[in-house]
């Protein structure tokens, strides 16, 4: 699936993947979604009764073409296990069967499906591939440095962590490399780490797939601004007649699962996710909702940004978001939880894992699996737009909604990945929103933020972070927090830091959190995967 390519380095992508562990299970069995149907007239109404859902009968409004669809799919409930359709009909009635009775398994209070992580793949300034991101994070490797994609004089902090051109060529992850010269560097990077995640988990062909169920949810937060500032100089240069043709399908936001899409053939359910650094939380946590709804099967998701560009700088160093003091000493700048914390340091680069049912893994025989999605939880502080909610209420909530839906209690949780901006308040709220939920438990908690590794990747932050979220309940191994030099009173609680631990005990779940501008706030948690 990838190209010929790149030389062996930092960067470079492993040819071989560690197994997890092996599946072996057989899907359960599910409820059965009875369906009764009455249709009137060419141009009438019926009534359909859903006993599935409730204690007594429900009368619902239905056309009659929606009666006919429904009654195929009762004529056709015969199990998971039934044989490949052999025809367009015989393929839209196996659809709509297990749609249905996976919706009535979940809204009718029956077990829900498990939703497995069986890939991971990731394009950072700390390493392309999961394995080697992996391997640079242990170690604490810290590559932030003067800005070379444009002259930073006049900016009040000049310190990225970019991903050097000479260690990723797009056109290697294209089909087509006239594709990637029409794409924002932004969907350059999803498309890479989206196949190095099929990759990964080991779907280099799917021709035994069914693509009308692969789901593509990947999202940015300012998508395509790099191609949009390109073809402003034009326009202001040359004049409207110069313009790009590409122009608007680079710079959108939902170009990137688009293209991704239509790398791989995936036809079912694609859209991207906008909720600033939330962004590929909430793209998770909806492919999670997908697959448990019956809506699709498998589900390439995360998210992707290529905001190192002079425009995004300047609206950032304009907000005084951005680490000031510390052009001097780049590698010093992002420096999460210390007390000499001085504003974030941005990065560029996508996060995107392989989500799957059990039953669907089960049946395509895939030999990894990381864990289990097992808790998304989503929610709005409503209090201001670049600032969290005093006391972190509004992240508390959230980290409360995920660990419910999960089923963990706090205790339970080992590990967390936090936000961990190296922001004043962000750090200093994300830690009080941590005791919120965890109470006595938060000062036994392992917690570290990535991002002085990484950067802050905004819309891509949550899930390249999941990637390290998924290994930590792998390997037991956890990354530090780099540059926690000083401690901050108010930010106390064990950060990991500047040197990874090991925790030779296996961890009962982990967590990964992140806020966004506007009061976004969402929150996964990953269990341990074992069969039924």
């Amino acid at each position: 699936m990838l190209g010929a390519g790149a030389e062996a380095s930092q960067f470079s992508v492993p040819s071989t993947a560690s197994p997890v562990s092996t599946l072996q299970t057989s899907p359960q069995p599910l409820p059965k979604f009875p369906v009764q149907l009455t249709a009137l007239g060419k141009r009438g109404r019926g009534t359909a009764q859903i006993p599935a859902f409730v204690s007594r009968s429900t009368t619902l409004p239905i056309s009659p073409k929606a009666a006919s669809q429904a009654s195929v799919a009762q004529a056709h409930a015969q199990g998971l296990q039934q044989q490949q359709p052999r025809s367009a009909s015989d393929f839209l009635r196996a659809r709509a069967d297990r749609s249905s009775r996976l919706f009535s398994q979940y809204q009718g209070g029956g077990q829900r499906p498990r939703i497995l992580c069986t890939g991971l793949g990731v394009v950072s300034a700390a390493g392309i591939g999961v394995e080697r991101f992996w391997e640079n994070l242990l170690k604490g490797q810290n590559n932030a440095a003067t800005v070379s994609a444009f002259d930073p004089k006049d900016m009040a902090c000049t310190v990225a962590y970019e991903i050097p051109s000479e260690a990723f060529d797009p056109k290697q992850y294209f089909r087509e490399p006239k594709d990637a010269k029409r794409n924002d560097r932004y969907t350059h990077f999803a498309v890479a780490a989206s196949k190095l995640a099929l990759q990964d988990a080991g779907l280099d062909s799917m021709e035994d797939l069914d693509m009308n169920r692969f789901g593509v949810i990947i999202g940015s937060g300012i998508g395509g601004l790099g191609f949009m500032e390109q073809q402003n100089k034009v326009l202001l240069n040359s004049g409207p007649r110069r313009v790009s043709p590409y122009l608007i399908p680079a710079m959108i936001a939902n170009t990137a699962p688009a293209q991704v899409a239509i790398e791989i053939g995936a036809k079912g359910p694609n859209h991207g996710a906008v909720s600033a650094c939330a962004t590929s939380g909430h793209a998770i946590g909806t492919a999670m909702r997908l697959l448990e709804a019956g809506d699709a099967d498998i589900v390439l998701c995360g998210g992707a940004e290529a905001s190192i560009t002079p425009l995004s700088f300047a609206g950032f160093n304009a907000l005084k978001a951005l680490a000031l003091g510390f052009n001097d000493r780049p590698k010093e700048a992002c420096r999460p939880f210390d007390k000499d914390r001085a504003g974030f340091v941005m990065g560029e680069g996508a996060g995107v894992i392989v989500l799957e049912t059990e039953e669907h893994a089960v049946r395509r025989g895939a030999t990894q699996v990381y864990g289990q999605l097992a808790g998304y939880g989503a929610t709005c502080d409503a209090h201001h737009m670049t600032a969290p909610s005093p006391e972190g209420e509004g992240l508390a909530r959230c980290m409360n909604l995920a660990l419910r839906n999960a089923g963990v209690a706090p205790e339970d949780v080992g590990y967390i990945n936090a936000h961990g901006t190296s922001t004043h308040y962000n750090d200093k709220f994300e830690t009080k929103a941590i005791k919120k939920v965890f109470g006595p438990h938060a000062t036994k908690l392992l917690i570290s933020s990535t991002k002085p590794m990484t950067g802050h990747c905004l819309g891509g932050t949550a899930g390249i972070e999941t990637v390290v979220a998924a290994k930590v309940l792998q390997t037991g191994d956890v990354p530090p927090t780099l540059n926690y030099r000083t401690p901050d009173p108010e930010c106390d609680l064990n950060y990991v830091p500047n040197q990874a631990v090991h925790v030779s005990e296996p961890m009962k779940a982990v967590l990964t959190d992140t806020l966004g501008f506007g009061g976004h706030n969402a929150a996964l948690v990953l269990t341990p995967y074992r069969k039924a």
